[in-house]
């Protein structure tokens, strides 16, 4: 399950870099959560799912959902209007570092001495191959920071989720939180865009692609593994994105792989390797389920 979210997540990175020479970033985004929503809104009906399990907790599973789905998304597609997928990615892979060292006091989790090894290995992966992008323009450096609000998304989102959303149905939980993320990036459009956009068959292709594959199969994956390990361990999984984007981009999109990318990449599949490996006895077991 961990290498089939690997996959759909870093597929959104390619995909997306498509849809953004047609559509603005905003926009896309925003019609990404809110068909996504529709759908398992769509879906909630047909199966007649009850909202009873959220009751009391839908507060917070929007927050979760306004953070992960709303600022994330919205940062990191903003940023690659100018920067590269595989670069981008690797940003978003700080994200297991910030998770780990806030989930002992937020959450309560531990973490044994591999797998902060293997978080701090990764750490420095995807800071050998960010750095040198960070100092080579101020656009790149702008997307850079742009990055980072989505690494804080993205950190603060899964703490919060971890903390609230455990042991809700994962398809009403993740309805909830698609459509607070549409609801965030809807304002953030409003005040910062400019929409454009030209529905050629790539941007109908690259939303559908996001909006189906990413989106709804992805995140339900994502709140699904959330609910039964530590955070900790489930974000580790980001560390493996960078290199799926990056051999993704050079092969689909023609994006240059340098050799200093391919050792970061290298070094941060390692740190999570390691961080995977040694999880077992730190990771709280499943939430006993609500009579």
């Amino acid at each position: 399950m961990p290498y089939v979210f690997v996959l759909l997540w870093s597929s959104s990175f390619i995909t997306a870099r498509v849809g953004l020479a047609l559509v603005s970033p905003l926009l896309f985004v925003e019609v990404r959560l809110l068909a996504a929503a529709a759908i398992l809104l769509a879906a909630m009906a047909i199966r007649r799912e009850s909202w009873a399990p959220l009751r009391g907790r839908w507060h917070h599973l929007a927050i979760a959902g306004a953070l992960v789905n709303g600022v994330t998304l919205g940062a990191f597609h903003v940023g690659m209007v100018s920067v590269d997928a595989a670069p981008m990615a690797l940003v978003q892979a700080t994200s297991p570092l910030l998770i780990a060292l806030l989930g002992r006091p937020l959450l309560g989790e531990r973490l044994g001495t591999r797998q902060w090894l293997g978080i701090l290995l990764g750490l420095a992966g995807v800071l050998l191959v960010v750095a040198p992008r960070a100092a080579h323009s101020r656009a790149e450096l702008g997307a850079v920071l742009l990055g980072g609000l989505g690494v804080l998304g993205l950190a603060g989102g899964t703490l919060y989720f971890g903390r609230h959303g455990r042991g809700v149905p994962v398809l009403p939980a993740t309805a909830v939180q698609l459509a607070a993320g549409a609801a965030l990036v809807l304002v953030a459009l409003v005040a910062f865009e400019t929409p454009r956009a030209a529905w050629t068959p790539p941007a109908v292709a690259a939303v559908a692609w996001n909006v189906a594959v990413v989106s709804i199969g992805g995140m339900v994956l994502y709140y699904f593994m959330l609910n039964r390990g530590a955070a900790g361990g489930v974000a580790a999984n980001f560390y493996l994105v960078p290199g799926v984007v990056a051999l993704l981009g050079w092969s689909l999109l023609g994006e240059a792989l340098s050799s200093l990318a391919i050792a970061g990449v290298m070094m941060a599949s390692l740190g999570v390797w390691l961080a995977q490996s040694g999880r077992g006895a730190d990771a709280p077991g499943p939430p006993a389920r609500p009579s």
